[in-house]
């Protein structure tokens, strides 16, 4: 028989390691999201854990309950990423803590439930022609980094080179200067996007969260940075939720620089699959990401009412007030909107 509960202090070890092992599992999978999202904005989590009797885990479903003032509730699995949704061995099991979910939001007064996952690639025949257009970007590793240079097309081997010549300089690190300075970048191109911005607290629970399995990489032009990531890591997985960089540098290429850097990292610390994120299939990211190596994986975001019932999305309107809504952001200071961005982005939860 199947237990299905929430789960407490000492269920963490056993999380993660199923995390670890399971096939589509990310790294915001883990616990260390969790501590980051309860810490970094003091959103209540509700992560469930499916159980054999004997006390082998079969099932996973993190989420986190996202409860804006004066608007609807909603249980997230998961915010701030791109996947973050059931983990099972089998069908049976994942329905079981869909079920869950579903009947927690019922009693609660929760309006949706939001399950994120994504469709393997495998399945994937033909991108391009995919009716689903949201995408995550993923990379197969050789076995260590000059292999990896040295497969790329030459064309993006003199962009990393440019670089370099433009006298760009990279370093990585996860101690809180590196932070800052992620930061320093960070605030400015969500500005200049028409997005508010993740609060500096947020990164630094991330940071602390993860440990050691959490790395960023800053670059420099005559010492100002000019460019920053950050890549987490489950196991021979590695993610990078956010990169950004001061276009007013874009002329001397430190994207390149920046994703060399972070490749390299990751591929001689033995990772096997590389995450780029997030992108729209044939838009300008899917490019970019594309000239690395990644290919598509489907993302799968399923949304459901209290009764179980998947809801179909209706962008018409979201899409006119998101509009509106950068289109002013962006004509604010990079300090107001790094004032007020947090208290607005913590209920965001793309």
């Amino acid at each position: 028989m199947t237990v299905i509960k929430l789960i407490h202090s000492e269920d963490f070890s056993a999380w993660d390691e199923y995390v670890k092992r399971h096939i589509s599992a990310s790294t915001y999978h883990r616990i260390a999201w969790m501590q980051a999202v309860e810490n970094g904005y003091k959103h209540k989590c509700f992560y469930w854990i499916a159980k054999q009797e004997e006390g082998s885990v079969v099932g996973i479903l993190p989420t986190v309950l996202i409860a804006p003032p004066f608007s609807k509730r909603s249980l997230c699995a998961l915010p701030f990423c791109d996947v973050g949704g059931i983990l099972a061995d089998n069908d049976d099991i994942h329905t079981a803590l869909l079920n869950k979910a579903v009947q927690f939001c019922k009693e609660h007064n929760i309006s949706v439930f939001d399950n994120r996952s994504s469709v393997k690639r495998e399945t994937l025949l033909d991108a391009e022609n995919f009716p689903v257009t949201k995408v995550r970007m993923l990379m197969d590793l050789p076995e260590n980094s000059d292999d990896l240079f040295s497969g790329f097309k030459s064309k993006l081997r003199s962009q990393i080179r440019k670089a370099e010549k433009n006298g760009l300089t990279a370093k990585t690190g996860n101690s809180s200067n590196f932070v800052g300075e992620f930061y320093q970048v960070f605030t400015r191109n969500m500005r200049d996007l028409g997005s508010p911005v993740h609060s500096k607290n947020w990164f630094e629970h991330i940071m602390s969260s993860y440990g050691e399995d959490a790395i960023i990489a800053t670059v420099y032009a005559e010492n100002k940075v000019v460019g920053a990531g950050i890549v987490l890591f489950n196991g021979s997985k590695a993610s990078i939720p956010w990169a950004s960089t001061n276009s007013d540098f874009n002329h001397l290429a430190p994207n390149m620089l920046l994703y060399w850097t972070l490749l390299k990292y990751v591929n001689d610390r033995g990772c096997k699959e590389f995450d780029f994120g997030r992108s729209t299939l044939g838009e300008g990211t899917f490019k970019f990401k594309s000239q690395w190596g990644a290919k598509p994986e489907l993302l799968n975001w399923q949304k459901y009412d209290s009764a179980g019932q998947l809801l179909a999305e209706s962008a018409g309107e979201a899409s006119k007030l998101r509009s509106f809504v950068e289109q002013t952001w962006r004509k604010l200071p990079v300090n107001i909107s790094e004032y007020i961005g947090p208290k607005i982005r913590k209920y965001i939860s793309l």
